[in-house]
């Protein structure tokens, strides 16, 4: 059985840590292994992340692509291919659904069609509008 007390790291998998700037004997006194003059033998230097030397980034170097519009567009409803909308008596969101399969996240709706200016005065729901100038 071992005892506690005698156990050991195996060899060569710890070692002391870099003490610098404790004189010249040590071999890490003087500039304290920062090397001569420059911005990175300075106190307090940082450089950021993405910095590569002045030479333009990386993310900066590829293509800008895509856009997403946090501006939801209202989902269009063509008047006269679907008559049952066309037909109903007062017309707001609710009546759309319960007529046109529509899924829960559309909120705003826009009817489009050449009569749509007719059905104009049924619309009920400021969530509806028309293309009629």
């Amino acid at each position: 059985m071992s005892i506690l007390h005698d156990l050991q790291p195996a060899d060569g998998s710890t070692k002391n840590r870099k003490r610098v700037g404790r004189g010249q004997g040590s071999g890490m006194g003087k500039t304290s292994t920062r090397g001569q003059k420059g911005q990175k033998s300075r106190s307090g230097y940082k450089i950021k992340r993405h910095f590569e030397g002045g030479q333009m980034p990386l993310q900066k170097r590829a293509p800008k692509i895509g856009f997403y519009s946090r501006v939801s567009k209202p989902y269009s409803i063509n008047v006269d291919k679907v008559k049952k909308v066309a037909n109903l008596d007062e017309i707001t969101i609710e009546t759309i659904k319960s007529v046109y399969k529509l899924s829960k996240d559309v909120t705003k709706v826009k009817l489009i069609g050449s009569t749509v200016k007719d059905i104009a005065s049924k619309i009920k729901d400021e969530n509806v509008t028309t293309t009629g100038k």
